[in-house]
């Protein structure tokens, strides 16, 4: 099968409301398919963001920065946080509406070397240094990380479709069976009593 050929189509973005595609993706794979080479994970751990939110970017008004937020279902928005870190998310529920889900976390599943070696470089380059290897439980452990890992860049995928890029989704590798935990998001001062967050029932690559 090429690389792509069986990515999620455009009709599955439109099917669903942002608090059920956040748990759809679960067990999904997101893949990049670079020049660096291919590298995947399977999704294990998303966050809702709904435009009723007050944690969502697009809560008080549409700025270019959460433009893509009013794309199509399926498009890619990726922001800066921190100034230093990049976090991934795919805009849902309808053209116009600024409403997305947060890729929290992936379990690796192919291109391992190739995510180390983009993790360590990025180490080096925040600390200078790097101190010891980085687990594969830590890989893709987290939003920063996993876009770290998997070479996702915000000049080069913002405002990018998962229908016709070289970053995209395809179904689950396999059918098995699996529990979803829903808990309130992380790290947030707003809307942290919501309960927006899915994650593969102890999944050792969860965020924690």
């Amino acid at each position: 099968m090429l690389v792509g050929e069986n990515r999620l189509p455009q009709s599955f973005y439109e099917a669903y409301d942002t608090r059920t595609l956040a748990q759809k993706l679960l067990g999904c794979e997101l893949v990049h398919n670079s020049p660096d080479g291919i590298t995947s994970g399977t999704i294990v751990e998303t966050e809702a963001y709904l435009q009723d939110d007050p944690a969502c970017h697009a809560y008080q008004k549409r700025t270019p920065r959460t433009e893509p937020m009013y794309a199509a279902p399926g498009t890619i928005y990726v922001y800066l946080i921190y100034g230093m870190y990049q976090c991934v998310n795919v805009v849902s529920n309808r053209v116009d509406c600024g409403e997305a889900v947060l890729i929290r976390a992936l379990q690796p599943t192919e291109g391992i070397e190739i995510m180390q070696i983009r993790r360590e470089l990025s180490r080096k380059k925040t600390l200078g240094k790097v101190s010891k290897p980085i687990p594969l439980k830590e890989l893709c452990r987290g939003p920063g990380k996993l876009v770290q890992a998997m070479g996702i860049e915000r000049s080069v995928h913002n405002s990018q479709s998962l229908v016709d890029s070289n970053l995209f989704i395809t179904p689950p590798l396999s059918g098995n069976p699996f529990e979803i935990e829903i808990s309130k998001r992380i790290g947030l001062t707003q809307g942290a009593d919501f309960l927006y967050r899915y994650s593969l029932k102890n999944n050792p690559f969860v965020s924690r």
